[in-house]
């Protein structure tokens, strides 16, 4: 039998990065994986959702060139084209983490694996051991009884990824992440993409003037928005798909060639052997502490398995957060509170902390600054002048409670508020501290001072 002194089984961005971290602190470590090495956010989401989003970004430029003073004549897409690239960049990103696991000297177990008591893990009939095990198998498209996926006329997310030809009409169900970059994406291709939201706004986490602002821009780019609305049933006994769907003022059919559900996930945690070791789960999730150790010694779990943001970014600390503390670092546990959430449509959003109406409830007396990009320069000259950075701060001490933006490029912006908010920075030294002039990220400096009432380009 192989021992070793951490297994991974599982190697998405928690797992893969877990790994990684372990083989650093000198243990001496092994990941398992039945598919692809990356998992699921390097093969089937983070990645290369970003690429099909880029070709859909560069197809909307050329599209509108002569804003820019351009002429493109007979500017097409090759959907089959632009679909392989994104298999491309996903391609090279899985190889990119085979490297990472032969520079790191971690073997890598190619199967299905299945935890044993006494910790072992079982792979295709052969048993390893380890000091200890770290569970990190992610989570796969959840299904709703109303909305069964049959992988072709109702799809979820990889097939969403994959369609060999380009649907004239599609019904995305659920605007979160999954839906509305989707959306997006085929309506830029051409798509008449419809989308049904059961929450009263699109993008139902995010800061309400945000979720607001998103659904104009849908509406302005020619997305069908459908909220306080549900999909009872779907027929695809025709030649495409009818979906019922109940809204407030009643019910109405849908007619489209494809239905995307993207109604979040559930975790990959059946048939892993859970129940034969006694780890304890509740409500579709593995039961942790602060450092991601199960009820059982010797047991771990991090990412899209355990309660928490099921995002990638967020995995890959839990992974690295658990192993130094099996190697006797000094370690703090994860704050859950200044995760910055991030989706890439156009306009794109980001989110970290509280929204207006959360720091309300909590009973914080507040300062709230708004900045639009229709008074930046660099919006202006970028032909990005959609969206804002609004700041929410405590008034009594000057705490940052929470940041909320939607424009373009806002998902590499979010970074200052939270390493802004690690640091306790006050709303002053975010104002003192000089933004280069013109940038998108001067918004943020503007919107300070607007909370403040010094706000100089309002």
């Amino acid at each position: 039998m192989s021992k070793y002194d951490i297994i991974v089984l599982g190697s998405g961005p928690g797992g893969y990065v877990t790994a990684i971290r372990a083989s650093q602190l000198g243990f001496k470590t092994a990941v398992v994986e039945k598919e692809n090495l990356g998992g699921v956010c390097l093969n089937w989401g983070c990645i290369p959702t970003k690429a099909l989003l880029k070709s859909a970004q560069v197809f909307d430029y050329l599209k509108h060139a002569e804003d820019y003073g351009l002429t493109v004549k007979d500017a097409d897409k090759d959907f089959g084209k632009v679909i392989q690239r994104s298999r491309g960049v996903a391609d090279g990103m899985s190889k990119g983490v085979q490297f990472l696991m032969k520079k790191n000297k971690i073997d890598v177990i190619e199967g299905y694996g299945k935890l044993k008591p006494g910790k072992k893990i079982e792979v295709d009939g052969k048993d390893y051991s380890a000091d200890h095990i770290i569970i990190a198998t992610g989570a796969r498209s959840r299904e709703l009884p109303s909305l069964k996926q049959d992988g072709k006329k109702v799809i979820g997310y990889r097939e969403a990824m994959t369609l060999d030809k380009q649907p004239k009409k599609m019904i995305v169900v659920g605007s979160g992440a999954i839906g509305v970059e989707f959306s997006n994406f085929y309506n830029s291709m051409g798509t008449e993409v419809t989308i049904v939201e059961f929450l009263p706004n699109l993008v139902p986490l995010e800061d309400e003037e945000v979720s607001k602002q998103f659904e104009r821009s849908f509406k302005k780019s020619g997305i069908n928005v459908m909220t306080n609305a549900s999909v009872e049933s779907v027929d695809t006994s025709g030649k495409g798909v009818k979906a019922k769907v109940k809204t407030q003022k009643g019910e109405e059919t849908l007619e489209a060639d494809i239905v995307l559900s993207a109604v979040g996930i559930s975790s990959n945690i059946e048939n892993i052997g859970l129940e034969d070791v006694g780890i304890v789960t509740d409500k579709g999730k593995i039961m942790v502490n602060d450092w991601y150790q199960t009820n059982i010694p010797g047991y771990y779990a991090i990412g899209d398995v355990v309660p928490g943001p099921a995002l990638a970014h967020v995995a890959s600390a839990e992974g690295i957060t658990c192993v130094e503390k099996i190697a006797g670092l000094h370690v703090e546990p994860i704050d859950y509170g200044n995760i910055p959430g991030c989706t890439y449509t156009s306009p794109e959003i980001a989110s970290v902390g509280l929204t207006e109406k959360q720091a309300k409830e909590k009973g914080y007396d507040i300062k709230v600054g708004k900045f639009p990009f229709s008074a930046s320069g660099k919006a202006k000259a970028s032909g990005a002048s959609d969206g804002f950075v609004k700041v929410i701060f405590d008034a009594k001490y000057g705490e940052w409670l929470g940041c909320h933006m939607i424009g373009a490029g806002v998902t590499d912006m979010i970074a200052e508020a939270v390493v802004a908010r690690k640091l306790e920075t006050t709303g002053h030294e975010v104002l003192k501290a000089i933004h280069p002039h013109p940038t998108m990220s001067e918004a943020v400096m503007e919107a300070v001072a607007d909370a403040y009432g010094e706000v100089i380009h309002l």
